[in-house]
C-alpha cells in the first residue's frame, strides 16, 4: 500500500478557468452550500494533508478567499485564459523537486471523495511510468496519478490538452479505479441543478 505524505504524492486542484459556459465564476458555485472549489481543496487535503496545491486564475482572490485557510501550496496562473494545460504545466513545474507523482483533480467534480483519490495512490506501485487513471463512463480521467517520468511531457503542456494524450504513450503503464460518480462534472448551471 502506498501512502501519499510518505511517497510525496500531491494533490493538485485545478481551478483556475473562467468557466465561460456556466455563465459566472463556477468554483464558486455551491453545491450542498459549499463552493466547488472548498469541496475539492477538502477533499484533496483529506487525501493528501499538506501535500496539495491549490492552481488559481480568474477571479482568483474570490477563489482563494472560499478556501481560506490556504493549506499546502497555492499557484496562481497568469496564462489561465489558455485553457487547462496551462495550469498543469505550472502546477507540475513548481512541484516536480519535491513530488513522485502529482494527483490532477478538476474543481467541478464535487463527488470524488478523499476515499477515491487515497485508492488511486494505493494502487500506484511506485514506479516513474505507472499512470494511474479514474474509469468512468466508459473512459479514463480524473482524477489522473501522473508520476514523475510524465513531468516532461507535462511541463510543455498548452491550450486545452490535459495529459489524455499519454495514456496511449507507449512509455507509460496506465491502470485505473473505477469511480462512476466521476462522470458526475459540472459545466453548465443546468448541471449543478440535476446533481
Amino acid at each position: 500500500m502506498t501512502d501519499a505524505t510518505s511517497n510525496r504524492v500531491f494533490a493538485v486542484v485545478l481551478a483556475a478557468g473562467s468557466a465561460s459556459r456556466f455563465g459566472c465564476t463556477k468554483q464558486l458555485a455551491e453545491f450542498k452550500n459549499v463552493a466547488l472549489v472548498r469541496l475539492a481543496t477538502e477533499t484533496a487535503f483529506a487525501a493528501c494533508a499538506d501535500n496539495t496545491a491549490l492552481v488559481v486564475g480568474h477571479d482568483w482572490q474570490a477563489v482563494i478567499a472560499a478556501c481560506e485557510p490556504i493549506r499546502g501550496f497555492l499557484l496562481v496562473n497568469d496564462q489561465h485564459q489558455t485553457g487547462i494545460g496551462s495550469s498543469i504545466s505550472l502546477a507540475v513545474r513548481a512541484l516536480r523537486h519535491v513530488a513522485r507523482a502529482c494527483i490532477v483533480m478538476l474543481a467541478d467534480q464535487p463527488l470524488i471523495t478523499a476515499e477515491h483519490v487515497r485508492s488511486l495512490v494505493e494502487t500506484w506501485s511506485g514506479a516513474d511510468n505507472e499512470i494511474i487513471a479514474t474509469a468512468y463512463a466508459g473512459t479514463l480521467g480524473p482524477p489522473v496519478l501522473f508520476p514523475r517520468a510524465c513531468y516532461g511531457d507535462l511541463t510543455a503542456l498548452a491550450g486545452d490538452s490535459g495529459g489524455r494524450h499519454l495514456f496511449d504513450d507507449d512509455r507509460f503503464t496506465v491502470k485505473h479505479v473505477l469511480f462512476e460518480h466521476a462522470a458526475l462534472d459540472i459545466d453548465t448551471r443546468e448541471d449543478l441543478n440535476r446533481l
